[in-house]
């Protein structure tokens, strides 16, 4: 099983102490976004799970902790973006953001931490030219940090829509998309770092940039050191590569409240349900009530266990 931690809420920055509580006890519960009253109570046994997948924008919270997941398998999505507080509103100091990816890559492994440039938001502000420069100062900055950079145009979804145009945001068409493309591709190539998109149609493989797996099958085999059996994941979108896994996260949670975020739905509701949270509860927001239905989810290994022993890039297995 592939754990995701958590493509719905930043819960390295701050959820981390309830995360470190749920591997002590074993098991976490997760509410169904679509039916508030049936959870699924997850088993996160080492054994069962594969590997970790976190999505962050500031590891420090989580840096003293890893230790505690000596048992797993992980890497990081890390984003680092060159927006201001009108677009990331409640981040720290890019700088103290790069230093914690740094120390983060120097403890885990360059291969680990995947540095995300997404989404690209262009405005009269934030302009090509802005994008690329602001691209390459933090890729020469964070070269021998990380083997891969993942890239993304903005989605207008309904909810960030307001916000979006209170930022003055622009259309960006194909033809921007692979002029910035180009631009991105060959200074990533120059700090020793491939690129790939995240959920993008537009075809960027002239430019060498592949269609990305952010839950990716291929580097978790690589982190293992053995072969894995599973499948595309069949309720992402129609352009995503991930492969199966499961999302503890829970939309409207992350206060990082950034205002391209699809995951939240109002900065009021994300007030409301930081209140809610409980460090020692099951959920990551409230508690169990009378009305509500637990269900054991199923879960299984994808690990092929007929995967002949071999050299891997992490170590002998």
């Amino acid at each position: 099983m592939i754990l995701s931690v958590s493509r719905r809420t930043d819960i390295p920055a701050f959820y981390s102490d309830w995360f470190i509580n749920r591997i002590n006890e074993g098991f976490v519960m997760v509410r169904n976004p679509m039916n508030h009253n049936q959870i699924s109570r997850i088993s996160i046994n080492p054994d069962l799970i594969d590997c970790i997948v976190f999505w962050t924008k500031d590891s420090h919270n989580i840096f003293d902790k890893l230790d505690k997941l000596k048992d797993y398998n992980c890497y990081f999505q890390y984003t680092i973006t060159p927006y201001e507080k009108d677009i990331e509103k409640n981040l720290r100091d890019k700088s103290e953001i790069i230093d914690e990816f740094k120390k983060l890559s120097e403890k885990i492994g360059p291969e680990k931490v995947i540095w995300r440039y997404d989404p690209i938001i262009l405005t009269d502000k934030y302009t090509e030219e802005y994008h690329i420069n602001a691209f390459s100062d933090f890729a020469s900055t964070l070269k021998g940090y990380t083997e891969k950079c993942v890239i993304s145009f903005v989605d207008m979804y309904k909810s960030i829509t307001v916000g979006m145009k209170a930022a003055g945001s622009l259309p960006i068409t194909d033809l921007t998309m692979k002029r910035m493309g180009k631009e991105i591709a060959e200074i990533a190539s120059l700090n020793s770092m491939k690129t790939a998109t995240c959920c993008e149609a537009v075809d960027l493989s002239e430019f060498g940039i592949e269609h990305n797996k952010c839950i990716d099958d291929e580097l978790i085999s690589r982190i293992l050191g053995k072969d894995l059996k599973i499948k595309k994941d069949k309720n992402q979108r129609e352009n995503c590569g991930c492969v199966s896994s499961i999302d503890i996260g829970m939309y409207n949670t992350c206060s990082h409240t950034c205002i391209y975020c699809y995951a939240n739905h109002g900065n009021s509701r994300v007030q409301k349900n930081s209140l809610k949270h409980n460090d020692n509860s099951p959920l990551l927001v409230g508690e169990i009530n009378e009305n509500d239905i637990i269900l054991d989810r199923k879960m299984e290994s994808y690990i092929d266990n007929n995967t002949v022993e071999q050299l891997s890039l992490f170590g002998e297995v």
